[in-house]
């Protein structure tokens, strides 16, 4: 494998390049793999990750070590997820040898309508504000994963966040520098409780890296969860703090909103990608797309093609647009639409999509959904299960909207609805949004073999595409297929009723100059990646050594750590 060191410089589409360094027998690896015999968390933060592994000691499953290093994520990185947002899962149940589901994700209020948002002269859903709130998912979803795998009291699993969130904990850099830019821009907007939430209980001014952060708020919230379980959170004063809340802003969710609220089993979708079952969880999530576009690529010898190369990034990105367009069309709550996820995985289907690959790039109707901060993580235990966890508020730390003494900001996935009539994803209800975010896991002859994500909005499946192929196609370890070059293409229809757009592919300064020239001979446009790559988390299972493998990617905290 070769490494390019090389500075970009971009400017409407066209490169210049200065200082190309060719390091010859590099990979691309920042470090060694993890391994371990018994256990292996890795998460987004290194204090979350000792908190999971703390638990798998105590005989904790991979799902409670999971519950508790989440419930940690949410007090030590804000700025990517909480318990006012949603979650996923995948769960290998060691028990049954089977994958399981869950779509923890919360629904739009039953009081707003279609017609309603009109009236206010809105084309979309507001980013930010009471609007966009929809109901949060993530405390249901601990409580049926706790409820069907875990092992521990829920008191347990809760109690290193309460206790770190009353004494204080180090911001790491990247936190740090996050709150700096989000806090400031929510006080501007003048939203209620932001200054006493975040600030008033550290001193009053904005963290920075290494300060003592702490979070009384958010140690009560949990304690009450951790006596009276999900009621707590959906039945009693917390909602009725939340509702409250949100209605004197202007919005719309109630009491009823978060009773009626229910998290969801549901059956992971695959493919076989030469060999590998790859596994995503169905609509109303993207995950899907990677599946296609894993269907569409497999017509292809890759084994011939390398990576980083100009004809590897034309037919991703080509695969990539063909894929989001169905996204656009399909993609959105099953309860309210009928998705053919059947024929669009299908092999009759990606072979139609693949003729439509050219030589050049193609033009596609645009649109975009931006990129939401998020927390990807994944536990392995000893008796063998395994859990693929992604949560998140969506654009960072969400909507602004802090219900007082709480301790958290709710979501703001409701935006991600589309306003305009008669799309799959248009606005109702009672209604689960286009989500972004997606966990995965790959399979091999019926048994594990490695549960990864990627955080990053609309790059999560073209990322889940890239790291599948990195492992397969070009035969990288764990730790390299999350360090190598990255690359995503923005643009293509959207499920929120957005476009068009020309669209470019964004690539990371690892990709050669040759390759910028061929994507330009291709007649792709070329941009400077905007650093919102990273997050991955990996763990595979070596089953004829009986060893975990883990990894945590570089561009960001996070720490892979075993026993």
């Amino acid at each position: 494998m070769k490494l390019y060191s090389t500075t970009l410089f971009f400017m409407t589409g066209m490169a210049l390049v200065l200082g190309q360094d060719r390091i010859s027998g590099a990979d691309f690896a920042t470090r060694s793999e993890v391994l371990a015999q018994k256990g292996m968390v890795a998460t987004s933060h290194p204090l979350a990750t000792q908190i999971g592994l703390d638990i798998l000691k105590s005989g904790g499953t991979a799902i409670d070590a999971a519950i508790a290093a989440n419930a940690a994520l949410g007090l030590m990185e804000p700025t990517g997820s909480g318990i006012g947002g949603d979650l996923f899962a995948i769960v290998w149940d060691a028990n049954s040898k089977k994958l399981h589901g869950l779509n923890a994700s919360g629904r739009s209020p039953k009081s707003l309508t279609l017609s309603e948002l009109k009236k206010k002269g809105l084309e979309k859903i507001p980013s930010f504000g009471p609007l966009p709130v929809s109901v949060p998912g993530a405390v249901d979803g601990w409580f049926e994963l706790h409820s069907k795998f875990g092992k521990l009291p829920m008191a347990d699993l809760l109690a290193p966040s309460i206790r770190y969130a009353e004494e204080g904990f180090p911001l790491t850099q990247l936190i740090a520098w996050y709150m700096n830019r989000t806090i400031p821009f929510f006080q501007g907007r003048e939203f209620p409780n932001i200054k006493e939430t975040y600030l008033d209980q550290n001193g009053g001014q904005l963290p920075g890296e290494g300060s003592l952060y702490k979070n009384p708020f958010l140690a009560q919230t949990y304690r009450k969860i951790a006596e009276g379980g999900r009621d707590a959170f959906y039945r009693g004063e917390i909602a009725g703090t939340i509702a409250a809340f949100i209605q004197s802003q202007g919005g719309y969710l109630t009491t009823a909103d978060l009773k009626a609220h229910a998290s969801e089993w549901v059956t992971p979708l695959s493919v076989n990608y030469r060999g590998y079952d790859v596994w995503e969880l169905p609509p109303n999530g993207q995950g899907i797309a990677a599946l296609q576009m894993l269907q569409i690529l497999e017509g292809y010898d890759f084994s011939a093609i390398e990576f980083g190369s100009a004809e590897h990034l034309h037919l991703f990105t080509e695969a990539k647009k063909l894929a989001f367009e169905d996204r656009a069309k399909y993609y959105a709550d099953p309860d309210f639409v009928q998705i053919p996820a059947e024929t669009l995985l299908s092999d009759a289907y990606a072979e139609k999509r693949r003729a439509q690959i050219g030589v050049n790039a193609g033009v596609y109707p645009a649109g975009e959904i931006s990129a939401g901060e998020t927390i990807y993580m994944t536990v392995a235990d000893q008796y063998g299960n395994m859990i693929s966890l992604i949560q998140s508020n969506y654009r960072g730390m969400g909507s602004g909207m802090v219900p007082p003494g709480l301790g958290f900001m709710l979501q703001d996935r409701g935006e991600l609805f589309s306003l305009q009539e008669g799309q799959a994803n248009t606005y109702a209800p009672g209604k689960r949004p286009f989500h972004t975010i997606i966990p995965a896991f790959i399979t091999k002859d019926g048994i594990p073999w490695v549960s990864f994500g990627v955080m990053g909005g609309d790059f999560q499946p073209q990322g889940h595409t890239q790291i599948v192929m990195n492992l397969i196609d070009f035969g990288m370890n764990l730790q390299e297929a999350g360090d190598a070059p990255r690359w995503d293409h923005t643009g293509g229809s959207s499920p929120t009723g957005e476009g068009p757009g020309a669209g470019a592919v964004r690539i990371e300064s690892g990709i050669s100059y040759q390759t910028v020239r061929g994507l330009m001979d291709r007649r792709h446009q070329v941009q400077y990646a905007r650093g919102v790559y990273g997050g991955y988390q990996a763990i595979l299972w070596d089953a004829a050594e009986g060893v975990y493998h883990g990894a945590s990617e570089s561009r960001k905290d996070g720490q892979a750590a075993g026993y």
